[in-house]
């Protein structure tokens, strides 16, 4: 399955970002195989809608869940009506989080 985590860096040594809609980036992982591209969240810079341009680039990612600190409610709907579970509260870094997910302690 690919899973999103909003992170502050480009690789799995990464914090979670607690910000989903302005986070730096999104790391999209394979839970299989922890294969990851590091997309870089353009809407980081918006002065409005961030939470919902992330969202979107989630979505047109593939990705079926997405991990994050902190989401907003917009966010979070334009997210679930594409089909994507919301697990929020998460911090550590991504790989310890993709571990714990993995453990079922993230739900």
């Amino acid at each position: 399955m690919k899973i999103c985590i909003a992170a502050t860096g480009p690789d799995l040594d990464s914090l979670a970002d607690q910000v989903f809609g302005r986070c730096a980036y999104f790391l999209i992982i394979d839970s299989e195989t922890q294969e990851f591209k590091a997309i870089t969240n353009e809407a980081k810079k918006a002065k409005r809608g961030a939470g919902i341009a992330a969202a979107q680039t989630v979505a047109d990612s593939g990705a079926k869940l997405i991990i994050c600190g902190n989401i907003g409610p917009n966010a979070q709907m334009v997210l679930k009506q594409s089909g994507i579970k919301v697990i929020f509260g998460a911090s550590g870094t991504v790989k310890e989080i993709l571990n714990r997910f993995k453990k079922g302690e993230l739900k």
